[in-house]
């Protein structure tokens, strides 16, 4: 135990010491908020495998069924019920230092913000589930708008100013990423001093490519995750672990 902690405090000197500090969480972070990540044991497309079809771009498209189906699950996405942890929470808290230089997020639960991390700090790469996009005019509608009309009815919604179909504001398999938001996530990946993955597996690219990026720059770097990750050898710390406990020890103490 002693040693342990002991290690924690040599991680804990490094941020300390630290001023752009960049944290890149992945869904390890919101499962204990009750959000199960895609492909681990209880995974949502391990237990349904056919709910990968809902997240691939070309299915949703053209298929109506498919589109259909998505809907319905999303009527009853953890999302709506999560609550932030307290590794959200010790995140949200860090921004008191002064040291928190950006948060990107693979994440779409919108969590960190639930925490009160402020949205000017946060970079969310994979979009959110708390808004809709028409793939045809590109307008933005609240989420829980187009769920009442699924409530009253509706199995597929479509656009009210164009008729074009409605998909929520994330990123699926096959759909280009938003190039600004992984231009300015790489980007302040190169300019911190310490870069802190949580939950993430680090296998999603071009993201994970952050990780090359601020070692490059010589950034520290430290990894929580339950898992091993490929970029362990060049972490300067590595933690196992409920990443809600170990996450706020990480930053207790740190001004």
């Amino acid at each position: 135990m002693q040693m342990v902690e002991e290690y924690l405090e040599r991680a804990r000197a490094v941020i300390q010491a630290s001023s752009k500090v960049v944290f890149l969480t992945g869904a390890g972070i919101s499962t204990n908020s009750g959000i199960p990540d895609f492909r681990g044991p209880n995974g949502m497309w391990t237990k349904n495998p056919a709910a990968e079809k809902m997240s691939d771009i070309r299915f949703y498209m053209n298929d109506p069924n498919v589109r259909k189906a998505a809907w319905r699950s999303r009527m009853v996405h953890p999302a709506w019920a999560a609550k932030p942890n307290a590794a959200h929470l010790a995140i949200a808290a860090f921004e008191n230092t002064g040291k928190l230089y950006s948060i990107i997020t693979q994440n779409i639960d919108n969590l960190h913000q639930s925490a009160g991390s402020a949205e000017k700090y946060i970079l969310e790469v994979h979009g959110t589930i708390h808004k809709v996009v028409c793939m045809q005019c590109k307008k933005l509608t609240p989420m829980w708008e187009e769920l009442e009309r699924v409530k009253n009815g509706e199995e597929d919604p479509a656009c009210f100013d164009c008729g074009g179909i409605l998909k929520s504001a994330t990123i699926s398999f096959g759909q280009a990423l938003d190039e600004e938001t992984i231009n300015t996530a790489l980007e302040v990946s190169g300019q911190c001093d310490l870069l802190i993955c949580i939950g993430t597996t680090l296998q999603v690219y071009p993201i994970a490519g952050a990780v090359d990026i601020a070692h490059r720059a010589g950034a520290n770097i430290i990894i929580v995750n339950a898992e091993p990750t490929q970029y362990d050898h060049v972490s300067n710390f590595v933690f196992r672990g409920d990443i809600s406990q170990v996450v706020p020890a990480l930053l207790s103490n740190i001004h």
